[in-house]
C-alpha cells in the first residue's frame, strides 16, 4: 500500500471544493458521469483502431444508492487505470486541474454570470463527500487498484481484487449533504443533466411486460372470456436516450419523430409545436440542434430560458443568453455545440468570435427556414402567422440581418384577412394612398372593434387597413418608416381620414366664417381643453360629426415607452392623455347646433355628442357615463 500526500499549493483546497458555488453542489454527478462517459467512449475509440484488445461490448453507467452505509457509487466499464494512471490523472493531473479551475474562479463563485462550471472534474465529488474512493481495473488488464482520499491532502493508493474492467467511484456522502442518498434526489439530478447521455445510464431496475409472454384467454361454459395477467420481468431502468434526435441527420428524422423528441424534452407541455428547425453544422465551428417554434400569440411575457444548451449531450444550462440571439430566446428546444467557452462570464461569452458565428448562423437558419415555409405552403404559414408574429417583428426589429431577410416572408395582415408581403402591400396600395406630397400612407388599425368606425371610413375610400396589433408595433413601423423609403403608417384613428391621406381635393365648408366662429366659441365653452383640442373641418355631410382621434406622434411614443422606448421618451410618461375633437362643419347636427334657440340647449347637445364620440372610444366613465346615459334617457322623452 502507498501513501502519499497531494501537493497542494492552494491552501485548504478541500474547504474550498466545498464552498464553491454553494448553490451548485449538485453538479458533482454531472461531472463524474461524464468523466465515466469519457473513459467508454475513449475504449470504444481504441477498440475501433485495434490500440485496445478488450472487448467494448454495451458498456453502461450505473449510479447505486447504499441508503444504510450513506454511499453513493458511480461505476462505469470504460477505460479504467492501472495504479500508475490513478497516480498520475488523479493525485496529479486532476487535481491541478481542479487547482487551477478553483484558483480562477473562487472569487467570482457566486456570479451567476458564469455559465457552466465546467473543469472542476473528478474533484467536485468532495463538495458532497466526506471520503472518496476508486475502485479500478485497467483494459490494458494491468492490476487493479483502490485509491482512498478523506478530503484532506492524505491518500492511499492499494492493490485491489477488482476483475472487470472500468472504474467505481464510492463517494461517502457527508453529513450536511444526505439529500444524495435519496432516490428522487438523484433521480432529478440524473434527468436534468444526463437525460441524453451517450452511455445508457443505469439506475435501480423496474418491472415491465415481458415481451416473450403472451396471456392465455380461456372461455368458460357460459361463454365469458377471461385472460390471465401479463408476466411481469426485471430490467435495468436506463434513465437516459443516448441517441436523441439532434445527433441525428434530418434525413433519418420523420414529423412524428420531431414532435416525439418535443414531448420528451417538455413532457408537461401538452400544445404542440408549430414546427421545427433542425441544426448541423460542423465548420468553421461545430453545432447541433433542433428549436422549435411554440404557440405565441401577443404574450410578450412568454417563458424565456427554454432552449438547453448542451455541450457533447451534457447539459450545461437552460440561459442561452448571448449564444441564441435575444429574439429566438422565446423559441424551445436543443443546442449542441463544443466550441461555447463554458467556465467564462456572460460578457465575455457575448464578445468572444465563435460564438458571434454561432448566433449569426442560427439567425440565418431560422430566416432560410422561415422562408422555405412560407414558399412551400403560404396558405399554413398564414394560418400560423399570429402565433409566430411576435418573434419574427421582435428578430426584424433587433437583428438587422434578419430584418433584411425577412422581407420574404413577414407577413402584413388586414381588417379583412387578407395577408401581404410588404412588396405586394406596396404595389396594392401605391396608387391609392400616395398623398399629394408623393408619400405612401400605410393604415393600420390595433383593435378591430374599437376602431371600427374610423377602419369602416376608410375602407369606403377604398383603402386597405392593415391588422397590426403586437406589442412591439410601434417600433417596427418606427424601423420601417426609417428604413423603407417615402412611406408612414398612420393608425386609422389618429385622424380624420382625410387628414390621414391628404389628396389635392378638398371640401368646402357649408358654414360661414361667423358661424364657425360662433361654433368654436361655442364648443370652447363646452369642452374641456385640458382633454380636447378642437378642430373644425369641413368634410362630407354623412360623416360623423364629432370625432375622437389622437395624435399619431404622441400615441406612438406613449406606446413605445411602455413597452421600453428608452429613456429619451420617458417625458412623455407623465404627460396627460390629450386627444383632438375633430367636428364636422358640414354635418346636419352641427348646423342644427347652431340654429337651436337657447345656448343651453346648444351646450345640452354639444355635451351629447361629444359623450357619443368618447362612448365610441371607450373614454366615457364612472360619473360622466351615469349623467350621459341620465340626459339620454331624457331627450328620449
Amino acid at each position: 500500500m502507498t501513501k502519499g500526500s497531494i501537493n497542494v499549493s492552494v491552501e485548504n483546497i478541500f474547504p474550498l471544493i466545498k464552498k464553491f458555488l454553494y448553490s451548485d453542489h449538485e453538479i458533482f454527478l454531472r461531472e463524474l458521469i461524464s468523466n465515466g462517459t469519457d473513459a467508454t467512449l475513449k475504449l470504444k475509440h481504441l477498440t475501433s483502431i485495434g490500440e485496445s484488445k478488450s472487448d467494448y461490448g454495451n458498456p453502461i453507467i450505473e449510479v447505486k444508492i447504499d441508503k444504510e452505509g450513506k454511499k453513493l457509487h458511480i461505476i462505469d466499464q470504460g477505460l479504467g487505470m492501472s495504479a500508475e494512471e490513478v497516480e498520475k490523472y488523479i493525485n496529479q493531473v486532476a487535481f491541478s486541474g481542479a487547482e487551477e479551475f478553483l484558483d480562477k474562479y473562487k472569487d467570482s463563485a457566486k456570479d451567476s454570470g458564469i455559465i457552466g462550471h465546467f473543469g472542476l472534474g473528478f474533484y467536485s465529488a468532495f463538495m458532497v463527500a466526506e471520503k472518496v474512493e476508486i475502485i479500478t481495473k485497467s483494459h490494458t488488464g494491468a492490476d487493479a487498484a483502490h485509491w482512498t482520499c478523506d478530503g484532506s491532502p492524505e491518500f492511499t493508493l492499494e492493490p485491489s481484487d477488482k476483475a472487470d474492467r472500468g472504474t467505481e467511484i464510492i463517494l461517502h456522502i457527508a453529513e450536511d449533504s444526505t439529500e444524495f442518498l435519496e432516490d428522487n434526489r438523484i433521480s432529478e439530478l440524473l434527468n436534468k443533466y444526463n437525460k441524453f447521455m451517450p452511455i445508457p445510464i443505469k439506475f435501480g431496475t423496474k418491472e415491465v411486460n415481458d415481451p416473450e409472454f403472451t396471456p392465455a384467454t380461456t372461455t368458460d361454459a357460459e361463454g365469458k372470456e377471461t385472460t390471465e395477467p401479463h408476466k411481469q420481468i426485471t430490467v435495468d431502468n436506463i434513465i437516459n436516450n443516448p441517441n436523441p434526435a439532434w445527433t441525428k441527420q434530418p434525413t433519418e428524422l420523420e414529423a412524428e419523430d420531431y414532435k416525439g423528441f418535443y414531448r420528451e424534452l417538455y413532457p408537461m407541455q401538452f400544445e404542440e409545436p408549430l414546427f421545427h428547425i433542425h441544426l448541423n453544422v460542423d465548420y468553421p465551428f461545430n453545432l447541433t440542434g433542433i428549436l422549435y417554434f411554440p404557440k405565441m400569440g401577443n404574450d410578450m411575457n412568454m417563458q424565456k430560458d427554454k432552449i438547453q444548451l448542451y455541450q457533447n449531450q451534457v447539459y450545461v444550462t437552460d440561459n442561452v443568453e448571448g449564444i441564441v440571439p435575444e429574439f429566438l430566446t422565446m423559441l424551445r428546444g436543443v443546442i449542441d455545440s463544443p466550441d461555447i467557452p463554458l467556465n467564462v462570464s456572460r460578457s465575455y461569452l457575448q464578445a468572444d468570435g465563435a460564438v458571434k458565428k454561432i448566433s449569426s448562423y442560427i439567425t440565418r437558419k431560422v430566416a432560410d427556414k422561415l422562408k422555405s415555409l412560407f414558399n412551400s405552403n403560404r396558405e399554413d404559414f398564414e394560418a400560423k402567422w399570429d402565433d409566430i408574429k411576435l418573434v419574427i417583428e421582435y428578430g426584424m426589429l433587433s437583428e438587422d440581418k434578419f430584418f433584411e431577410k425577412a422581407d420574404a416572408f413577414a407577413l402584413y395582415p388586414t381588417v379583412d384577412g387578407k395577408y401581404y408581403t410588404y412588396e405586394e402591400l406596396f404595389n396594392k396600395t401605391k396608387a391609392t394612398q400616395t398623398d399629394k406630397d408623393g408619400k405612401l400612407v400605410l393604415l393600420y388599425a390595433s383593435n378591430k372593434d374599437q376602431q371600427h368606425s374610423y377602419i369602416e371610413a376608410a375602407k369606403a375610400k377604398g383603402y386597405e387597413v392593415l391588422m397590426l396589433d403586437s406589442p412591439i408595433v410601434p417600433h417596427l413601423i418606427q424601423k420601417l418608416e426609417s428604413t423603407k423609403e417615402n412611406i408612414s403608417f398612420a393608425r386609422v384613428d389618429g385622424d380624420h381620414i382625410d387628414n390621414l391621406i391628404k389628396k389635392d381635393e378638398t371640401t368646402i365648408s357649408k358654414l360661414s366664417e361667423e358661424q364657425q366662429t360662433e361654433l368654436d366659441t361655442l364648443l370652447k365653452e363646452v369642452v374641456p381643453s385640458e382633454k380636447f383640442a378642437v378642430q373644425l373641418e369641413a368634410m362630407d355631410s354623412d360623416a360623423s360629426p364629432f370625432i375622437i382621434t389622437q395624435p399619431e406622434f404622441m400615441r406612438r411614443m406613449k406606446e413605445m415607452q411602455q413597452t421600453g422606448g428608452g429613456g429619451g421618451m420617458q417625458m412623455f410618461g407623465n404627460m396627460p392623455e390629450m386627444y383632438n375633437l375633430i367636428v364636422n362643419t358640414n354635418s346636419p347636427l352641427v348646423s342644427e347646433i347652431l340654429e337651436t334657440e337657447t345656448k343651453e340647449n346648444k351646450e345640452r347637445l354639444i355635451t351629447q355628442s361629444l359623450d357619443l364620440a368618447r362612448l365610441s372610444q371607450g373614454l366615457l366613465k364612472g360619473e360622466e357615463l351615469t349623467n350621459f346615459i341620465k340626459r339620454s334617457y331624457e331627450l328620449l322623452k
